[in-house]
């Protein structure tokens, strides 16, 4: 590390100022917002479960303020085609010729609202920026904004029209957060507040992070390697209990230690710690396993299994 480059403890005390401002706009979902900056850090994309109303597009709004970034929103529905996703070619007639269109993914952040609305042609769209962070238009390819993120929500209790992501899909996702309604005294505190003022995110103190710089500190951060071995054994775990019919793959391994290095930078140390990676597995992993049929009609869910694994896997002392 050259003397220009930002110190951890430089890169945390932004990356507060970012959480606190954040937090000033959606109230009572902490562990959410800190589990976006972690996706953020670790360069990957996010889905996120919870009804609606609970502020996800405000989340997005306030975090592109937050790091100068730019903000687009698709509103996914039945009929959503993936043309209105990646963009397409169209014939303008005041050129004579035919023009490539952009379609909203080009943009910093992304929210594609209500996701599994739109079928599996459409959201199959997505597959190549949120891999490749660039889109293939009449044979040529584009690069997308950088940074570039994906935040995609889906609606828990309404499943008449939709349509499930497929694992391949599920798959490019980082994290999945599950969001919840917030407690009685921060409703109490968006009602009052919100009853007289805007839901607009953009209202902040202009950018508080370098998310480049932080992305690549974020990349430095230090991995022991018994660290490295206990993150490998709980995503195998997943492969060798009766209690998953699917379990995950190589890639939530590469995805757990990304994220852990994601938080313990957001925690100003420079060094994943066992913890970090406990911390990080039900949201790296709740989305890349399916539960045996026994165990949905017991009443489990995938977090009780995952954290039935934690319990089992012993991590490293130091």
């Amino acid at each position: 590390m050259n003397e220009n480059t930002p110190t951890t403890s430089t890169i945390a005390a932004a990356l507060d100022a970012l959480r606190a401002h954040i937090n000033g706009r959606l109230v009572g979902q902490a562990r959410v917002v800190d589990h976006v900056l972690v996706a953020l850090l670790a360069g990957g994309h996010v889905l996120i479960e919870g009804v609606p109303g609970l502020g996800k597009t405000l989340l997005v709004q306030t975090l592109a303020a937050g790091i100068g970034g730019e903000f687009k929103r698709i509103q996914f529905t039945p009929d959503l085609m993936p043309g209105d996703v990646t963009g397409h070619v169209m014939f303008d007639m005041s050129q004579s010729k035919f023009v490539l269109k952009q379609g909203p993914v080009f943009t910093n952040l992304l929210l594609a609202d209500e996701i599994n609305r739109a079928p599996a042609k459409t959201q199959a769209a997505l597959l190549e920026v949120m891999q490749e962070r660039q889109v293939t238009l009449d044979g040529q390819s584009m690069a997308v904004g950088e940074p570039f993120m994906v935040l995609a929500t889906q609606n828990p209790i309404e499943q008449e029209g939709t349509y499930a992501l497929p694992e391949a899909e599920l798959d490019r996702f980082l994290i999945k957060i599950n969001i919840d309604y917030p407690e009685a005294a921060d409703e109490v505190l968006i009602a009052t507040r919100y009853a007289v003022e805007s839901f607009g995110g953009e209202a902040g103190e202009g950018v508080l992070l370098d998310v480049k710089t932080a992305q690549a500190r974020c990349a430095e951060v230090v991995v022991d390697e018994r660290v490295a071995e206990y993150a490998v054994e709980l995503v195998r775990a997943t492969r060798g209990t009766t209690l998953l019919r699917h379990g995950a793959g190589p890639r939530a391994s590469i995805a757990l230690l990304r994220c852990a290095k994601a938080l313990a930078l957001i925690n100003g140390v420079d060094f994943v710690t066992p913890d970090d990676v406990k911390q990080m597995t039900l949201p790296v992993l709740r989305h890349r396993v399916i539960l045996a049929p026994e165990v949905e009609i017991d009443g489990l869910g995938v977090d009780d299994v995952l954290r039935n694994l934690l319990d089992k896997v012993d991590a490293p002392r130091s």
